[in-house]
């Protein structure tokens, strides 16, 4: 598959529309600084290993509203589906040294110093 360009700024934009709100909320930057929420490679955030229920209620809270977001910008030509995956590509390019991300095998990494490991796909 093939991501057109024009489909990266969109996502890119969701992307942000997604984590914005997310980011005030002080219980969600907590549980992301202690690695028990991460990005996933489909464009919405995972609970990693066994995090409370007011951690996996913060994540279906921000998944909700990801995906209603990504429901209205996929554009003709694209489905949500794919307008997630590029969001999710850009959202993991985005994680920052100690946090959580999804590599393309689906297991949970810590990003180091370097750049995540993300999906060839990805542009």
């Amino acid at each position: 598959m093939r991501i057109a360009k024009w489909m990266i700024g969109l996502a890119l934009v969701a992307g942000v529309a997604g984590t914005a709100q997310a980011q005030r909320d002080p219980d969600y930057a907590k549980a992301r600084a202690a690695g028990q929420i991460g990005e996933q490679t489909d464009g919405y955030l995972g609970v990693v290993g066994n995090a409370p229920d007011n951690v996996r209620a913060i994540v279906r809270d921000i998944n909700i509203k990801r995906k209603s977001v990504y429901t209205q910008r996929a554009g003709a030509g694209s489905t949500i589906e794919q307008f997630a995956f590029v969001s999710g590509c850009n959202l993991i390019a985005r994680t920052e040294p100690g946090e959580m991300y999804q590599t393309p095998s689906g297991a949970w990494k810590q990003r180091g110093a370097g750049p995540p490991e993300r999906d060839p796909r990805c542009v």
